[in-house]
């Protein structure tokens, strides 16, 4: 069974483009401007919606995506209503990717049947829960793949060719490569050594391979589109949002914020042609 996400993949790859992967946390700055800023995405240019589920403890993100987090969990935003802003998004967008990011106790405590059930049911079509490794795929992986949503797994500088192979056991839809070692936002990736690595993931798996952590401009988003399969931009999104705010509280600026740094990303993702897969998968 294909999903948006493979569909969405398959036609920009034809096309010779990288995907624009964006992230936002649900609920942040607050509900109704967090639907806001979902809804303006694809019009300016984003391909796949990565939308966080906000959560206490995020380990793997960095101060600013922790900060958006708070700012949602003090607004009331909950799994539910995550679930809840998909559907409202999916009402007036059936093409769209939607992928929910986030970590596994939020999803525990909902219950894990429940949770797909309503998941699927809102238009979620992919899960990334960093901290579920694959020898706990009976967990949440194996049913979410069953269900019909991709399971996307997130590759490391430090994943090496030993360990590729279990990581991408029962990933689908794309591999996520994490560019830098360290927590989001906190470094640029390096274009030439993302190539590389992206070449070395496609010797092992046909699937697309998005890069992500440390993008932050339409320059930098052009330099990784032109390795991989797609480029994932989140840090900097919510920065700009943080940005716009006013005492705290969305501005009137905020929604347009983050829709026009979209712009320029998609602007420096559409800039360039990706090296064909077939290519890269020979690179040495």
């Amino acid at each position: 069974m294909t999903t948006r996400i493979d569909r969405r993949f398959a036609a920009l790859s034809a096309q010779r483009h990288a995907a624009l992967v964006t992230f936002v946390m649900a609920g942040d700055p607050d509900a109704a401007t967090s639907l806001a800023i979902v809804k303006a995405l694809p019009s300016a240019g984003a391909d796949v919606i990565e939308i966080g589920m906000p959560f206490t403890d995020p380990m793997a993100d960095g101060p600013a995506i922790q900060a958006a987090g708070l700012r949602a969990l003090h607004g009331g935003q909950t799994l539910r209503k995550t679930l809840a802003l998909v559907r409202d998004f999916r009402a007036g967008d059936a093409d769209t990717p939607v992928v929910l990011m986030g970590y596994y106790n939020p999803i525990y405590v909902y219950g894990v049947e429940a949770f797909l059930r309503d998941a699927g049911a809102a238009g979620v079509d992919g899960l990334i829960v960093v901290d579920l490794p694959p020898e706990e795929d009976e967990e949440l992986c194996l049913p979410a793949l069953k269900a019909g949503l991709n399971f996307i797994r997130l590759a490391t500088p430090t994943t090496d060719d030993k360990r590729l192979p279990t990581v991408l056991s029962n990933t689908s839809g794309f591999v996520y490569y994490v560019s830098i070692t360290g927590i989001t936002g906190s470094a640029a990736p390096e274009a030439s050594k993302v190539g590389e690595a992206v070449a070395r993931i496609k010797r092992h798996t046909h699937l697309p391979v998005a890069v992500g952590f440390g993008v932050k401009d339409a320059a930098s988003a052009a330099g990784i589109a032109a390795k991989a399969d797609g480029v994932v931009v989140g840090s900097a999104l919510v920065d700009a949002l943080r940005a716009s705010l006013v005492d705290g509280k969305a501005g009137p600026g905020t929604v347009a914020a983050v829709a026009g740094l979209v712009e320029r990303l998609a602007a420096g993702v559409r800039g360039v042609a990706k090296t064909p897969p077939e290519l890269l998968r020979e690179s040495r």
